[in-house]
């Protein structure tokens, strides 16, 4: 894993496996508050579901049922400390959608998880982490690049990954 300068307003992780990947949603899971958003880039098969089941069960259950939204859209569990929305807007054709099942609501009482943030067209929120997911192309198959970019409340936080 390696860590971008402390001026930098990003990291960049390597994830060997399927394993490594689980294990950064279990430590983003940690930095979640009420109000921060994180959006999940990246190509389908790069692992986004992966890190999202990963870090609701780190703030649920191990054995949490976690569907992928896909095609209910939005998915709500309940955590120790605040509720959590994860949405899949990858099917939503105006960001006004995401707003419409409920993305500020969800913001408002806790935190949000949200794969394919590009739909929202520029509309993302303010205090959020950006994770983007690349495959390796180079390693095995398993092998992913992850680019973490903070914004607003996040800039003020030490991301210790």
């Amino acid at each position: 894993m390696s860590q971008a300068p402390a001026s930098a307003a990003f990291l960049e992780i390597a994830l060997p496996d399927e394993a490594a990947t689980q294990a950064l949603g279990q430590r983003l899971a940690a930095v979640l508050f009420p109000g921060a958003a994180l959006c999940l880039y990246g190509p389908l098969g790069a692992g986004k579901s992966t890190l999202a089941r990963a870090l609701v069960r780190a703030l649920t259950s191990p054995d949490e049922e976690v569907p992928s939204p896909t095609f209910t859209l939005v998915q709500f569990y309940e955590t120790a400390d605040f509720p959590l929305a994860h949405f899949d807007l990858y099917r939503l054709e105006d960001p006004d959608e995401a707003y419409e099942i409920g993305l500020a609501e969800a913001l408002e009482d806790g935190a949000a998880l949200i794969e394919w943030p590009q739909r929202l067209e520029g509309r993302l929120p303010p205090d959020r982490l950006d994770i983007e997911i690349s495959p390796v192309l180079d390693f095995s198959d398993e092998t992913r690049r992850v680019r973490i970019t903070s914004y607003g409340a996040f800039k003020e936080r030490k991301l210790e990954l």
